[in-house]
This record gives C-alpha cells, structure tokens and sequence, in this order.
C-alpha cells in the first residue's frame, strides 16, 4: 500500500489562505513579522530562564520549555507558508505532508501535557508551599517533561499508525496552508468513517481530558486560596492569570478535532491561531505581566548593551583626547 501512495499521489496542492495576489502579499509581511516576534520572543524566554539564577525555580523551568516547544509549534508549517505567499504553485510531497501530521500532534499534544503540568506546579506552590521545594525537585520536574514529550510522541505515533498506509488514488487538494490531518483523511480513497471516528478519539479525548483537568486544578487552587484571606486570593489571581490566558490554546484545538470532519469555513482561522497566534502568547504574558521576568530580561539588555556604550564612549574620549 505504500508503494501505491508514493505511485500515484507523489504531492498534495495547498490552497494556503487565499487566492488573492495582495492579499498574499500583505500576509507575507505580517506573518514573517510575526514569525520572528515568536521565535526571538521565546529565545528571550529561554535565555532569560537558563542565565539569570533568580529564574532557576520549577516554574521558570517548565516555561523555558513551553517556549521551545511553542518555537517548535510555530516553526513545522509557517515558514513553508509564508514562502508559499510568493509561489503561485503551493506543493507539498507526501513524505513532507506526513512530517507535518507528526510534528503538529507531536507538540500539540506535548503542550497540552505541560500546560497540565504547569497547572500542578501552581497547585502545589500555592496550596502547599513548605513542601513545594521536595515535591518538584529537579529530577521530578525534568521526568515531568519528559512524560509530556512521551505523550506527544505516542499520541503522534497512533495518529500516523492508521494515516501513513491510506490509499490515496487521485485527489490531492487540501484546502488549508499545511497538511491539516481531517483534510488530508478526507482525500483517501475509501470510507473514512472509521478514521474519523479514531482520530476522535485520540486527538479529542487528549484535548478534552486535559482541558478538564485544568480547569478543574485551577478552581481548585482559587477556592482553597478563597478561603485562607484575600490578600492571598488577590496574589494567587495575579500569579494565575497569565496561566489561564493561555489555556485559550484548548478552545480551536477542541473545535477541531471533536468534530474533525465538518468542515467549516473557519477551521482555517482557528488553524491559524493555534500554530502561529498560540505561540505568540506565551512571550507577550509571560513577560509584560511577570516583574520577574522583566527585571530579568532588564538586566540581560543592561549587560549586553551598557559594554558597547561604554567602549564607544571610551573611544570617543580617546580620539578627543589625541
């Protein structure tokens, strides 16, 4: 069956976001601007994290990896889309759609693990703080991410299990900018109604149980804060508002995957925001609403930037001296 699929359908045309020339161009611009604020925003992120010692605490490390998993996230189709917008032949080869499957629910799935994490970790340092030191130890937040890379990688795995060996026999348009899994299973050759029904069950009972379980954690910690003081309360709102922000993440991910394959015209917008707007979300809250962060990221721009002031300044001093 795989000789089949490389014989007959050899690439899949994306129709990308629209067909319009200016229109294209234009979204050149914005999501190659874009782009580069989610990659050097989370490469601060990660900086920042790993150089200031202040930062060294398990909550700054499971950031630090949320900003490389979001890095990963935006970097599997948007480069491939912005340069797209300058092709007027949009084509993928089937090895490089199948790469797409894997790596989309490959950090999808990861990050939604981790986001789970994150919730525990302020779980256990709000609501138990004298042990919280002992309960994430470093050696439990390190295994803590490597089972939420494990995650991605099985649910990956049993998402590719049944797509690699369908029988695509013609049709190859896919209606989107990347290799979008119900789209591309609509395209095989026979009735998908079970794929359908699989891909339910994995992709939307992962998104549903872990959206559950952070909401759930999060009630939890505000009504056990609620009920110590409200100055507890107002520091614990603070401390969780950046979490919750980006728990948003869940809500195209279970649009789309719960009902995977009803097609509507605004799948491509929810497909948008999670690979590229999700992203984007993590450096803007985590840095503009965390005084840590900031006074972290103030000292790193200090350090890099007040030696060069210096030596010009030095320069200058010496040429007008000579």
């Amino acid at each position: 069956m795989d000789k089949a699929n490389s014989s007959v359908v050899s690439e899949f045309v994306l129709l990308g976001l629209c067909s319009s020339q200016k229109l294209q161009l234009f979204y050149f611009f914005f999501f190659s601007v874009l782009y580069m604020v989610i990659v050097l925003g989370n490469l601060l992120i990660i900086l920042t994290v790993t150089s200031d010692t202040s930062l060294h605490s398990p909550m700054y490390f499971l950031l630090g990896n949320l900003s490389f998993v979001d890095i990963c996230q935006a970097s599997f189709a948007t480069p491939k889309m912005i340069a797209d917008f300058l092709s007027e032949y949009k084509t993928i080869s089937f090895s490089g759609c199948i790469a797409q499957i894997f790596f989309i629910h490959l950090f999808t799935g990861g990050e939604m693990v981790l986001l789970v994490l994150m919730a525990y970790d302020r779980y256990v340092a709000i609501c138990k703080p004298l042990y919280y030191v002992v309960i994430m130890s470093r050696r439990t937040r390190t295994v803590l991410v490597m089972i939420s890379w494990a995650v991605g990688l099985v649910h990956t795995l049993s998402q590719l299990s049944f797509t690699v060996n369908l029988p695509f026999c013609g049709p190859n348009v896919v209606d989107s900018f990347f290799c979008d899994l119900p789209r591309v299973t609509k395209l095989a050759c026979l009735d998908s109604y079970l794929i359908e029904i699989l891909i339910v069950v994995n992709s939307g009972v992962l998104s549903l149980s872990t959206f559950c379980l952070l909401v759930s954690s999060y009630i939890i910690i505000l009504v056990m804060v609620w009920l110590k003081s409200s100055a507890a309360m107002a520091k614990a709102f603070s401390t969780l508002a950046s979490h919750i922000a980006v728990v948003i993440f869940f809500g195209p991910c279970i649009f789309i995957y719960v009902w995977p394959f009803t097609i509507y015209p605004l799948d491509k917008l929810l497909a948008i925001f999670y690979t590229v707007f999700t992203p984007i979300l993590n450096p803007l809250i985590y840095t503009l609403r965390n005084r840590d962060m900031k006074a972290a990221i103030r000292k790193i721009v200090n350090h890099y930037l007040r030696p060069r002031r210096n030596s010009e300044m030095s320069l200058v001093v010496r040429t007008s001296l000579h």
